[in-house]
């Protein structure tokens, strides 16, 4: 299975509003990639900006498998790769 940029954007969006009890069109994310830091994600809610790293993104892609496709994967079945954007390629 493969989860485009979007995808994952909307993992990290219902993620966070989870965490702070907001609506996820409350939250905006921006992914990035470093070469010396790896996948990263900047995130706008409340007012407020943070960052969230790799292990953040695979944890909002674990709940955002469960929650909205009734998946149970774990973090080393998730590998997050650069293409023309960014994708998570979900093994079996």
């Amino acid at each position: 299975m493969k989860l485009l940029e979007q995808d994952i954007i909307n993992a990290v969006c219902l993620n966070i509003a989870e965490r702070k009890r907001i609506q996820p069109t409350q939250v905006e994310v921006e992914m990035m990639w470093d070469e010396d830091l790896g996948f990263s994600a900047e995130v706008h809610a409340e007012g407020r900006s943070q960052i969230l790293i790799a292990a953040n993104l695979l944890e909002a892609i674990e709940r955002f498998l469960f929650t909205q496709h009734n998946m149970r994967v774990f973090r080393d079945q998730i590998r997050i790769e650069l293409e023309e954007e960014i994708v998570a390629y979900i093994a079996d």
